[in-house]
């Protein structure tokens, strides 16, 4: 049976709507009885037939130009029996049988339309595979076929059943313009081909020719049988093979232009279900032969109908043609005498075959055990036929009765392999039967039933046999009276059904084929069975979910591990690159983590080619999160099985490409498994410290001088970012090419690594320990690691000399050439180098890094210049060594030296008069994390008790950036007090510096006691006589006003906050000096406008902020022009706020009644939408006035 296209099985979840192509008239029906054209030919039928009537649409005419109706064409195949009424389904198998299908289906759609429908015509124009092209091969002896036989079928031309109704929706997801002009192109050439095959029909059937002229032309071999059209077009394709196979080339192109009606190309072209025939070459040497002896020809695996010979069928129509000449009939009896020949020769060579067999079978079952007498076994005999005993007495003519074809072969190769030997049967022939015999024998022993001590002939126990109800002329009913008898078997039954049986189980449970389907994959013999098979598994589900992908994955597994490399890359990923472009995107998730998971299965050409390029162009085309994420994992395992040195560049490339990806989980992937896979080949390559991270660091340095202007932040963190996730690697390189190396012993007392001794690694990838290849290993390697360090030096070590020499000297000049007030880069360069040091380690890190940044940082107070500063210690240097080195270990040696660190940067810095982005950096990096509070605070006292007014201003300074997120308590203990005590002194520029950290604790304290002290302390700067003239003091109270007004508490705001405003506009009115008054004008102008968007009372609108806006229009009328037009804007604005909120108030002293006079109106109108329908008139209506 020809393999089986089904639909897309998991893109269609309910049947498509099948549909006849054409409509044909009612009463139109094809005519009963008339024979089919004998296999053996298939240009011309037997000259004994009638000529099939050509039955067509409605759209065209009949060759005789009017329909023959069902009744005229049952009354003339029964011969005058016209009171026998013939059934339908007895004509729909006819015509099935004889392979008139485009009648049938015309048949069946006059039974649609008249509501009788035929299960049969149903069956079997519903089953694809009654339309698949055959392979131009004859069928197996023991090959059963569908009712009708196997049709030839476009290769463009698709089933209803066959469609992929959902690939063509139109839900937004549509294909590329490129595919539907391709599709569309692809139909109307199928739409071509079968208009043009239906012209080839019915003129074939135009000039069929008579009966009647054919027994002439049978009768008198001299008269010359005109040749039909059909027959022209398949001598013409034969002809022109045979030109182009011999060189003919020039002949070849001239036939071809005199018959430019035909295609050469193509056999379709010839005729409809035409299988092509042999060359020209061996037809003319099978003609020249003589006619081949019954031996030769013999095969009752089919059985011969006496009604299909021609002497047979002119002996019938003798009676009914009396004309014919005494030479004619005298002609028609040597014929039949000669069949009687043939039959009696045949007879009785089967005869001695069967007794030859019998004596073979009772040898052999002496051999093997002592049984009864010998049956003759005949090997794939349809159990559903029972008139057939398995045991055939030796009297027994297997011809003796009328031969039944019910559509099923009989399988008795065993029997007429030998008549093909001319020859006697000899010794030598039963020598090597013998074996396979003898294994079926013992395998599976014969069956035998009993047989009845009875003397019915085998025609009437067939007939009496005929009332059980077996079906076995459909596909189903085909396959369940064929028992499999081999495993062979097993999986040709399994690849036939498996397609009808998938699209009849529900999505969610479909999973429960796979190993169905996989295990016949495997094992099935033929290819396209085997790919077909493979693409109903891609194509199970219609979106699987991740347990499906899962159960999906694990199986292609297992059918890799079974089948090897090469079928792998021959029919599993041409079905991964049939869906790289599918519109679901669980399906292409699926493809893309099916690269992945048949990576180690795959040739190694193929896996860093092929599917390298698949994944590729997935990374860079496809829109889906997920499935880039799957990309991405899936290329991490190719890089981790990739052999070919040269695939380097790309495998840099698409490191980058990924890690500049804009989704978040893409690039996770990336460090998880891509750059661990990738820097684990180049360590083999040996370049990972020689090429992979040099080029990042000269990405990084390009970044710096093309960022002058502006740095991207977002390029610098993906190169900082891969440089980080290479440090595990790099670090497992040292230690491999270490001179230690070799001393390392797993056996013995080996400590267990320390919890904290490396950071938390973000996926199991990045494990030294991994890398390495287990921790005990790794805690072995740590310890020589530690002392070499410690005891022996670096002398010869040429990976971590390199890391000493070259990386780390690098890494030091590019931070001190990123911008300090970038918090992002200082950020991201601190979490590298902590996670540097870390995994290099606390020794390495004390001997190796630190007197580097100490180096170049000298921080030593009597090399202070006063008049020049001390450029490096306002870079980014600073913040990086404090919060990335610094801060690897948080011991009590380690924390010491961080103060102290930090006192000297403050002290530095405030001495030369150099700018504090450096310190006020580290501050922020710091202070973002809780632990480190106290240690900053502990830095801050001793800039307050500092001898020096400059050291205790920066303090001062200092202390708005850390009292964000600290604890209340350790505000109310620890930073209020300092704060004060900085108040108390001598100095107005430290009192004043203090002022923005008052502010801080205003916005972020809710503590009553805390705010009152603040409170008291900022009106001691507001109201006491000696500030009145500070103007540096009123600008940094208004300006720390107008930043912690909006998010302080709102009884803070009104009670202290925009009354002093108040007082300071005003007097900004008499202010003489006009560069103080413009400037602070210009400040209250800021504070105003933050303060604007908060919620006032009226009390302290009326009061306070509409007077102080007064005031301070007024300072603009005569210093800034476009202030005062903002300033009127904002005053009208207020006041209206005012006046609305006075309206407000009179609208709420409304009576009782007049709100609920309101809620009724409110409650009719909506009962009255209530009862409205759908309707947009009957809304609109409710809307129109009453007349």
């Amino acid at each position: 049976m020809a393999s089986v296209n089904p639909f897309n099985l998991s893109d269609s979840e309910e049947e498509a709507e099948r549909r006849p192509n054409e409509t044909v008239d009612t009463e139109r029906s094809p005519s009963d009885g008339a024979p089919g054209p004998p296999p053996g030919n298939p240009f011309s039928p037997p000259a004994d037939a009638e000529p099939p009537t050509l039955l067509l649409s409605s759209n065209r005419t009949s060759p005789s130009g009017e329909g023959i109706s069902v009744s005229a064409a049952a009354t003339s195949a029964m011969a005058g029996s016209a009171d026998i009424r013939v059934s339908v389904d007895v004509i729909a198998a006819q015509l099935l049988r004889d392979q008139y299908v485009l009648t049938a289906l015309e048949f069946h759609t006059e039974l649609l339309e008249a509501g009788r429908e035929l299960p049969r015509l149903r069956d079997y124009f519903s089953n694809p595979g009654n339309f698949e092209r055959q392979s131009g091969t004859p069928p197996a002896k023991d090959q059963v076929l569908g009712p009708g036989g196997p049709l030839n079928r476009a290769g463009s031309i698709s089933t209803l059943d066959s469609l992929d109704f959902a690939r063509y929706s139109d839900d937004g997801n549509r294909e590329s313009d490129e595919r539907v002009a391709v599709l569309e192109f692809e139909l109307r050439k199928a739409k071509e081909t079968i208009q043009a095959l239906r012209a080839n029909l019915t003129q074939a059937a135009e000039s069929e020719v008579p009966s009647q002229e054919r027994k002439n032309f049978k009768s008198s071999p001299e008269i010359q049988e005109p040749v039909r059209p059909l027959e022209k077009r398949a001598l013409n394709f034969l002809v022109n093979e045979y030109l182009l196979k011999n060189e003919y080339k020039l002949s070849s192109i001239t036939f071809s232009d005199e018959n430019d009606d035909q295609d050469f190309e193509l056999w379709d072209d010839v005729g409809l279900n035409i299988p092509k025939p042999p060359d020209l070459l061996q037809l003319y040497r099978n003609c020249g032969t003589p006619l081949p002896s019954p031996r030769d020809t013999a095969d009752v695996a089919v059985g011969v109908d006496l009604g299909d010979l021609p002497g047979n069928c002119i002996s019938q129509d003798l009676p009914k043609k009396p004309d014919l000449s005494q030479q004619q009939q005298t002609e028609v009896v040597q014929e039949l005498e000669y069949q009687i020949s043939l039959l009696n020769n045949e007879k009785q060579s089967l005869a001695e075959q069967i007794k030859k067999l019998q004596s073979e079978i009772q040898t052999l079952k002496r051999t093997v055990s002592s049984s009864p007498p010998a049956t003759l076994d005949l090997g794939s005999q349809n159990t559903s036929n029972p008139s057939c005993s398995s045991t055939i007495p030796p009297s027994t003519d297997p011809l003796s009765g009328p031969p039944t074809d019910n559509g099923q072969y009989l399988d008795i190769r065993g029997v007429s392999e030998p008549e093909t030997d001319p020859n006697p049967p000899s010794t030598q022939n039963t020598s090597q039967t013998h074996p396979q015999s003898h294994s079926k024998l013992k395998s599976r022993p014969p069956v035998q039933f009993d047989q009845p001590n009875r003397k019915l002939s085998p025609a009437f126990q067939q007939a009496l046999l005929s009332f059980c109800r077996m079906c076995s002329d459909s596909r189903l009913g085909a396959e369940v009276s064929r028992i499999a008898d081999s495993e062979e078997s097993v999986m040709l039954m399994l690849g036939r059904c498996l397609p009808h049986i998938v699209p009849n189980v529900l999505l969610a449970k479909r999973e429960e084929l796979i190993p169905l389907i996989l295990c016949t994959a495997c094992l099935h013999p033929e290819p396209k069975e085997r790919d077909q098979l493979l693409h109903i598994l891609f194509n199970l589900i219609k979106r699987p979910d991740d347990e499906q992908r899962q159960m999906i994955l694990t199986g292609c597994v297992a059918f890799a591990r079974h089948v090897g490399p090469t079928r792998v890359e021959a029919e599993l990923l041409p079905q991964c690159w049939e869906q790289i472009n599918h519109k679901y995107p669980e399906r292409r998730l699926l493809v893309a983590e099916s690269c992945g998971a048949l990576a180690p299965y795959l040739p190694k050409e193929i896996r860093s080619s092929l599917v390298l390029s698949m994944l590729q162009q997935m990374l860079a085309e496809d829109k889906a999160d997920m499935v880039r994420e799957a990309v991405v994992k899936s290329l991490g395992i190719i890089m981790g099985y990739i052999d070919d040195p040269d695939k380097y560049s790309q495998g840099f490339e698409l490191m980058l490409l990924s890690l500049g990806d804009p989704s978040e989980r893409v690039v996770s992937a990336v460090h998880q498994v891509f750059i661990p896979a990738f820097a684990a080949w180049t360590t083999e390559l040996g370049t990972l410290h020689t090429a992979l991270i040099p080029s990042l660091l000269a990405r990084i340095e390009k970044l710096l001088l093309q960022g002058e202007h502006g740095l991207d932040e977002h390029k610098l963190h993906v190169f900082l970012s891969a440089l980080q996730s290479l440090i595990p690697p790099l670090f497992a390189v040292v230690l491999q090419n270490a001179p230690f190396t070799s001393r390392a012993k797993l056996h013995g007392d080996i400590p267990a690594i320390e919890v904290t001794r490396f950071p938390r690694p973000a996926s199991p990838l990045q494990d030294v320990a991994t890398i390495i290849g287990s921790r005990e290993m790794l805690s072995a390697l740590l310890l020589l690691y530690d002392h070499q360090l410690e005891h022996e030096g670096t002398t010869g070590w040429e990976s971590l000399l390199w890391v000493v020499n070259q990386l780390l000297p690098q890494l030091i000049e590019i931070v001190g050439r990123i911008n300090v007030t970038s918090s992002t880069c200082v950020h991201e360069f601190s979490r590298f180098f902590w996670r540097f040091c870390r995994t290099f380690g606390k020794i390495f890190t004390n001997t190796k890094v630190k007197p580097q940044f100490q180096e170049i940082l000298r921080l030593s107070e009597e090399n202070v210049d006063a008049s020049a500063g001390n450029g490096i210690l306002t870079k980014a240097t600073v913040p990086i060594y404090a919060t990335g080195v610094l801060t690897c270990y948080n011991q009590e040696e380690d924390r010491k030296l961080l103060v102290g660190f930090l006192e000297d940067v403050m002290t530095t810095l405030s001495l030369s008069h150099a700018p504090l982005d450096s310190l006020k950096a580290s501050f922020v990096e710091l202070g973002a994390n809780p632990v480190y509070h106290e240690l900053l605070l502990t830095v801050l006292w001793y800039g307050v008790v500092h001898t020096s007014a400059l050291v205790r201003c920066t303090a001062a300074r200092m202390f708005e950036l850390v009292l964000r997120g600290m604890s209340e308590a350790l505000v109310d203990r620890r930073a209020a007090p300092a704060l004060i005590t900085l108040c108390s002194g001598p100095e107005f520029s430290v009192r004043i510096s203090t002022i923005p950290a008052f502010g801080t604790i205003m916005e972020t304290v809710t503590q009553k006691e805390l705010l009152e002290r603040v409170k008291m302390q900022l009106a001691s700067f507001l109201e006491d006589p000696q500030y009145q003239d500070q103007h540096s003091l009123h600008m940094e109270i208004i300006r720390t006003f107008g930043r912690v007004g909006p998010n302080a508490e709102p009884r803070f705001r009104d009670e202290f906050v925009l009354p002093h405003l108040h007082k300071l506009a005003l007097a900004n009115n008499s202010q003489a000096t006009e560069s103080k008054r413009i400037d602070i004008a210009t400040q209250l102008f800021e504070a105003y406008s933050a303060l604007s968007c908060c919620f006032i009372s009226e009390e302290v609108m009326v009061n306070h902020f509409l007077p102080g806006l007064r005031c301070l229009r007024a300072d603009m009328e005569q210093l800034s022009p476009e202030h005062e037009v903002i300033l009127s804007s904002m005053i009208k604005e207020c006041e209206i706020k005012v006046e609305n909120r006075g309206i407000a108030d009179a609208q709420g002293s409304m009576s009782i009644a007049s709100s609920l006079v309101g809620e009724d109106a409110k409650t009719k109108f909506l009962s009255k939408m209530g009862q409205l329908t759908t309707s947009g008139a009957m809304l609109a209506n409710v809307f129109q006035r009453k007349k």
